[in-house]
């Protein structure tokens, strides 16, 4: 079997008495994009940290590239690059600049060439003579990864890559990111907006109080809530009341408020056609019905709510 591209077995790390990772586990296999979800302040940040040899972690063990972080940190080094939230460029400098100035440093046979293939592969090539302070945020991420790239790595770290820019520059970003993975790349990816996770994960993991709470594929998280929802809209306080009622004894109702109530059918078309069958014995008429497919956004709030309950 082909061994994964990271592992990470738990994992431990506090700042004085502020428990930041209480026992973190997951694999990201090679040629995948991994998202680690997580609201602000979840840990994200610091996992990546510790897997690109930045800080150490308190407790675990972590391999990235097959070498112990900790042990290894140098041959960690030179498998990885990381493009953190902020763009690392050189405004003063232009993009061509900046891209043989890091070929420069990491000692590439010929860093003029390799910055006109990454300023192609980037589409910034119109830009390339342009000093970096005059681009745009899209422009400047893209400037800022086609740096990672350099020394060409076989694990690329992206924290928060989104973060800030406008929808046009996010659909370039994610277009490049599935670039990546397409050529064999293995991303590993932290944000906290679900549609994105959504958009390009192969696996997503879900960070929450220090702790993986829920990992798999996008098809397999989505499975953690009920499916085939449906939700009906009344005119009033009186008909919602008797479509509980009408209901209740055979349906799960997941959901009742503001004139609305969600039914669980499980996707079953026979399910569905009888809770309309029961309404229209009941002499109700819904002013609006729709029928629910599960989100991230479910999972996720579902999963940290539940969670936080517990805590």
């Amino acid at each position: 079997m082909m061994m994964p591209a990271i592992t990470v077995s738990e994992l431990e790390k506090s700042f004085k008495k502020n428990a930041v990772l209480r026992g973190v586990d997951f694999t990201v296999e090679k040629g995948t994009i991994f998202a680690l979800l997580g609201s602000n302040g979840a840990g994200k940040t610091t996992i990546i940290n510790i897997l690109t040899t930045l800080i150490k972690a308190d407790a675990g063990n972590a391999t990235v590239g097959g070498f112990d972080v900790t042990k290894s940190p140098n041959k960690v080094r030179q498998h990885i690059s990381l493009t953190g939230q902020f763009a690392a460029v050189d405004d003063i400098l232009t993009a061509r600049e900046n891209l043989e100035l890091i070929g420069d440093l990491r000692h590439v046979s010929n860093s003029t060439q390799t910055a006109v293939d990454l300023l192609q592969k980037f589409n910034l090539t119109d830009a390339a003579d342009r000093r970096v302070t005059t681009f745009s945020g899209g422009m400047r991420r893209r400037l800022d990864i086609a740096m990672s790239l350099i020394g060409s790595p076989s694990i690329v770290f992206l924290d928060e890559p989104t973060n800030g820019l406008d929808p046009e520059a996010r659909n370039e970003m994610w277009q490049t990111v599935r670039t990546l993975a397409k050529n064999g790349t293995t991303v590993f990816l932290t944000t906290q907006y679900l549609d994105e996770a959504d958009e390009l994960a192969d696996t997503i993991a879900v960070l929450h109080h220090g702790k993986i709470i829920a990992n798999g594929t996008v098809s397999e998280l989505k499975q953690l809530v009920p499916s085939g929802l449906v939700r009906f809209t009344f005119h009033d306080e009186k008909q919602l009341a008797t479509a509980v009622e009408a209901l209740e004894h055979d349906f799960s109702i997941t959901e009742k408020h503001d004139l609305t109530l969600t039914v669980e059918t499980g996707g079953n078309t026979t399910k569905i056609a009888e809770v309309f069958i029961r309404l229209r014995d009941a002499k109700l008429e819904p002013t609006d019905f729709s029928q629910q497919i599960p989100t991230l956004d479910d999972v996720f709030f579902k999963l940290t709510s539940n969670k936080t309950e517990e805590k």
